[in-house]
């Protein structure tokens, strides 16, 4: 992944993730921000090893598979992510070609309740094996600064109720190998 993710066709967002106890407040106030009822997915991802970054391919049932390759801080707290989204014709042989050449690190599954507020995915995730998460990706448009995807993300916080610090570091799969 390398210098490729870091170039300026990437695509790049600031984050967040905490851990949540339940859901259910977190669920109202998205829909309350969204206006309207969270779209609500199975995602499977696949983590290969990287020489640098992270790869995953994605598959969610209905949804053109896709291989994400990504390259961020592991920093807790909001961080900005640059990112790769690379349509996949064939899932299969995929999966099969990066696991024999780079190794498979791990497969995460999730429920994933979207909502949108602004350019702000609000993602509310039932991570099996982990518990419950809550995730803003501020994507950043064409012209937007890192800033103002960090004033998205703390103006969120706030209407959720969160407190910035307790941002978890690292990703999901971070988390599992470290259990």
């Amino acid at each position: 992944m390398g210098g490729a993710t870091g170039s300026s066709s990437a695509l790049r967002n600031v984050e967040l993730k905490v851990q949540l106890d339940d859901g259910d407040a977190a669920a109202r106030t998205a829909r309350r921000l969204s206006g309207a009822a969270p779209l609500v997915v199975t995602q499977t991802d696949t983590y290969f090893q990287a020489p640098s970054g992270r790869l995953k391919l994605r598959e969610v049932e209905g949804y053109e598979p896709v291989l994400i390759a990504y390259a961020r801080p592991d920093d807790g707290g909001a961080r900005t992510s640059a990112y790769h989204l690379i349509p996949v014709a064939d899932p299969g042989k995929l999966r099969a070609g990066l696991a024999a050449t780079l190794g498979l690190r791990h497969v995460v599954v999730k429920e994933r309740q979207i909502s949108l507020w602004k350019n702000v995915r609000i993602h509310l995730d039932r991570v099996e094996d982990l518990g419950m998460f809550l995730e803003f990706e501020a994507v950043l448009q064409d012209g937007m600064t890192e800033a103002e995807g960090q004033a998205q993300v703390t103006h969120l916080c706030a209407e959720f109720g969160l407190d910035e610090s307790a941002g978890i570091a690292g990703s999901y799969v971070d988390l599992i190998a470290a259990r």
